[in-house]
Parts: structure tokens; sequence; C-alpha cells
């Protein structure tokens, strides 16, 4: 654990992942090492998703559809972006939100958690490939410019606490 911390904190790209709200000094690592370094692996936030497994797989037979999660993943690195997506719920008011909104529309605990995770690797990708460590409230601002209904949810929340 001392190695990975020290290993870690001499990584260039180091702050970005502390920046994050839940990463903390076990998941900070693992979410560096899911992306790494070489910028071009993953030019969109969706073949990072895909890779992770944190894409949902669609499947088409005639007139069935359902969906699924993707099985062919590194399973530890689904999992790492899921157990950030589950401890960023009480340290960021937007992903509290979200996660409440997906419970709200009918889905289950882990798929609102995997819902979020989705949504975090957008933002963690956008913040590796500008080198941009995550602020939540420009976050925050960023969701009200574009009409998010979790603006109104936070907002709610804040008043309610």
């Amino acid at each position: 654990d001392k190695r990975i911390e020290r290993l870690f904190k001499q990584h260039p790209d180091a702050y970005l992942f502390e920046s994050l709200p839940g990463a903390g000094p076990v998941l900070a690592p693992r979410l560096l090492s899911a992306f790494g370094t070489n910028r071009a692996r993953h030019p969109d936030a969706r073949s990072m998703q895909a890779y992770a497994g944190i894409a949902p797989v669609i499947e088409r037979s005639g007139k069935s559809c359902w969906t699924h999660w993707r099985w062919n993943c590194p399973k530890f690195l689904r999992q790492t972006f899921h157990e950030f997506a589950k401890n960023s719920i009480p340290k960021s008011a937007w992903a509290h939100a979200f996660y409440e909104l997906q419970k709200s529309r009918g889905k289950g605990h882990n798929a609102a958690i995997r819902s979020l995770a989705f949504k975090w690797v957008r933002i963690i990708h956008t913040c590796w490939q500008t080198r941009t460590p995550y602020h939540e409230q420009l976050y925050m601002q960023r969701l009200e410019q574009r009409g998010s209904p979790l603006v109104d949810l936070v907002a709610a929340s804040t008043r309610v606490a």
C-alpha cells in the first residue's frame, strides 16, 4: 500500500484523480491505472466505457430487445468504477441527486450505481484528456447551462438539509 501510494504521488496525472470526490487513497490510484497515460488509447469516453464494462450491451433478435451489462471486460476495472460511483454519492451533491433520480425511475441499487458510473466515466475522461482537475462547482454550472434536472434536485436537497 505504501509503495502504491508513493508511485501514485509521483505520477504526473495523480492530481486529476485526487480531485475526484470519494476516490480517496485506494480508488484514485486504481482509476489512474484504468486510464493510464496513453490518451490515444481511449480517444472518447465511449471507448473507455465499453472497455471497462460500464457501457450496457443492447441485444436484438427479431422483435425482442434486451439490455445487460458487459461480460467480456476486465472485472476489476468494472468493479473500480462501480465502487468509485458508490463512494461519490455522499461526497458529490449531483451524484447523490442522480442516484436518487435513477432510483425514483424504478432502477434498483446496482443499476443506479452503474448508471452513475457511466456518467462518471464521461466526466473523468474529459478531465483526463484536458488535464483539468474535477471541480464540483464548475460541473454544477455546466449542468445548469444545459438545463439539467439535477440542478433543481440538488437545490431542493440543500433546502431540506
